[in-house]
């Protein structure tokens, strides 16, 4: 008996919140394919009822990608076809899906990666930052010392920074950027995109915080945080030396003062050097 043909995993994104941004190709994709692979059945089979579709759907995300990826490839191997979505937008963009792949391309699989909706590029085109450089950070740590030390390490980044961040953490997220980045820097929220309320919050970090913290509605929903990147001169700045001022103060003076003198020394935020000295000190 002739071995069937391997079968192709196909990497469809789905609307970030209006249904007709679905392409007719990704549509075509998911009434062919044997089986979609979702993060949330319940939630990706609203869409796919929507449409019509009534193929094969099966659960895979972060908690069993693993496990179900040898699954998955076995079917491949048999000469199926299996269409891998996410919750909404691209999958793998901060979602599950890269083990998969990864075992994919291990395995001789095909993968075929369709374009489509994606809340980064969406959120950047119409923030008017620049976009020539950008790095996606992902969402900030939860927890505020994790969260600080991540911004802390981005405070001389050139290029324009993307974050997702959740609606119960944005407002600890803004006060932590303004902490470490001052109230100037540039930012711009973006929520529920292409959504009824999608909204584009723009200023500097102190205007867009007092703007979410003046209106709950703007802490709810999706969000999309792009901070300009640090100008020029602040590539050059190393708070090496004035960390260094700021332990020998230290010894004479309280943490507080110590910063501000340090800072005043080296010309460095003294908010900045007084996260560092704090979070270094509870590692």
């Amino acid at each position: 008996m002739a071995q069937a043909m391997v079968g192709t995993l196909y990497i469809v994104p789905t609307p970030i919140g209006n249904l007709a941004d679905i392409s007719e190709r990704a549509l075509q994709v998911l009434r062919q394919v044997n089986a979609i692979a979702a993060e949330d059945t319940r939630h990706s089979g609203q869409l796919l009822q929507h449409y019509g579709i009534r193929n094969e759907l099966f659960a895979l995300h972060e908690h069993n990608e693993r496990q179900r990826s040898a699954q998955v490839i076995e079917r491949l191997q048999q000469g199926q076809s299996v269409a891998l979505i996410s919750d909404a937008g691209t999958p793998l963009i901060s979602d599950p899906g890269y083990v998969l792949v990864q075992h994919c391309r291990m395995a001789g699989v095909p993968v075929v990666a369709l374009p489509g909706p994606c809340a980064i590029t969406t959120a950047l085109s119409g923030a008017g930052l620049p976009t020539d450089r950008f790095t996606f950070e992902g969402f900030l740590p939860a927890k505020g010392q994790q969260r600080r030390k991540t911004l802390n390490a981005l405070l001389t980044e050139p290029r324009t920074m993307v974050f997702y961040e959740s609606p119960h953490r944005i407002t600890d997220a803004l006060t932590d950027l303004h902490a470490i980045f001052g109230a100037d820097r540039q930012l711009v929220l973006a929520r529920e995109l292409t959504k009824q309320f999608e909204t584009y919050l723009s200023g500097t970090i102190a205007e867009v915080e007092a703007a979410v913290l003046a209106d709950s509605n703007q802490q709810r929903g999706e969000m999309v945080l792009m901070l300009a990147g640090a100008p020029q001169s602040a590539h050059d700045d190393d708070t090496g030396p004035a960390l260094a001022t700021l332990q020998l103060l230290r010894r004479e003076l309280p943490l507080k003062k110590a910063a501000a003198l340090a800072a005043e020394i080296h010309g460095q935020r003294k908010n900045t050097l007084y996260q560092l000295a704090l979070d270094a000190e509870n590692e």
